[in-house]
């Protein structure tokens, strides 16, 4: 399991219609692809980074993130809102320990 998150700050108010909008198109959008499970949207509440928003989403395998990154419309989202729209972001990805 690979568990895909993305913490990011919009260049639109927090508030504000633009990023309703933005946060409402990107789970239409990423929740239809095939292999994405898990999905949530978050708001990133700790005083101890600048980041307003969270996506974290969980993918059962390699491949089915590989899919994911060159599906189409995730393409095409990355393209056409996320670089428009967002300011500042970091990804880290995530799989399980195996001890512990």
């Amino acid at each position: 399991m690979i568990r895909h998150t993305v913490v990011f700050t919009l260049k639109h108010p927090p508030h504000s219609l633009e990023a309703k909008r933005f946060l409402h198109d990107a789970k239409k959008i990423l929740t239809a692809i095939k292999g994405v499970t898990h999905f949530e949207q978050l708001r990133q509440v700790s005083p101890k980074n600048d980041y307003q928003f969270g996506f974290s989403m969980e993918f059962a395998d390699q491949a089915a993130y590989t899919r994911y990154n060159e599906h189409p419309d995730h393409v095409a989202f990355v393209r056409d809102r996320w670089v428009p729209e967002v300011e500042a972001f970091m990804e880290i990805d995530y799989v399980p320990l195996g001890w512990g």
